[in-house]
C-alpha cells in the first residue's frame, strides 16, 4: 500500500473564539485523529499539526497549528485530514482491516469469477457493507454498476490483502 493515503476525520466548523476546531472523527479511538503525526488535506498541499483539546458531541475539539481565531478555524471547515497509510499501525487484531486497505481489491466469487473491485466500505448502523464496483446492481458513482454487500464472515469468507482479493459468497446464494 505505499503511497496511499487515510483520511482520519474532517473538519466540520469553528469551536469557540480562540480557534479551536471541530473534527468528525473517522478512527476507532476519536482522539487518535491526531495520534499519526501531521495530517494533510485532500490535495496534500496543506499540512497541520492537531492537538486534541477536548471531545463534544460526535467531534473531537482540536488546536490546529496556525489557526489562531474563529475565521481561520471556520475557513477549514469541510477539510478532510489525511496520513499516510505507513503512519497507522498494523491492525492487532486478525481479521480486522484498514478500509484504505480493503479499497480497490478485486472481488471474486468462490469459483474465482471477477464481481469487481471495493469501491467503499460503508456502515448506515448496522455494520460495514462493502461496495463493490462492475457488479450487476444499481448504477453509482461515475455511472458504474455497484452492488452493496454485508462485510460479514458469511458473505466474504477470504480476504487476501497479498493477492489482492476478497472472495465472496453473494447472499443470495448463501
Amino acid at each position: 500500500m505505499s503511497g496511499s493515503r487515510v483520511c482520519l476525520g474532517v473538519m466540520v466548523g469553528a469551536h469557540g473564539v480562540r480557534g479551536l476546531v471541530k473534527v468528525k472523527p473517522f478512527t476507532e479511538v476519536p482522539e487518535d485523529v491526531a495520534a499519526y503525526g501531521p495530517v494533510s488535506d485532500k490535495a496534500g498541499r496543506r499540512s497541520w499539526t492537531l492537538e486534541v483539546a477536548g471531545r463534544g458531541k460526535g467531534v473531537v475539539l482540536v488546536r490546529v497549528q496556525g489557526v489562531k481565531d474563529r475565521d481561520a478555524a471556520q475557513a477549514l471547515h469541510g477539510t478532510e485530514l489525511y496520513v499516510a497509510r505507513e503512519a497507522l499501525p498494523a491492525p492487532e487484531e486478525a481479521e480486522t482491516f484498514y478500509h484504505a486497505d480493503l479499497i480497490g481489491l478485486r472481488v471474486e466469487d468462490e469459483a474465482g469469477r471477477d464481481l469487481g473491485r471495493v469501491a467503499a466500505v460503508e456502515n448506515y448502523g448496522a455494520g460495514d457493507f462493502i461496495e463493490v464496483e462492475g457488479a450487476a446492481g444499481r448504477a453509482g458513482r461515475g455511472g458504474a454498476r455497484t452492488r452493496l454487500l454485508p462485510f460479514t464472515r458469511q458473505v466474504v469468507p477470504l480476504v487476501d490483502l497479498a493477492g489482492g482479493r476478497l472472495v465472496v459468497v453473494p447472499p443470495e446464494e448463501v
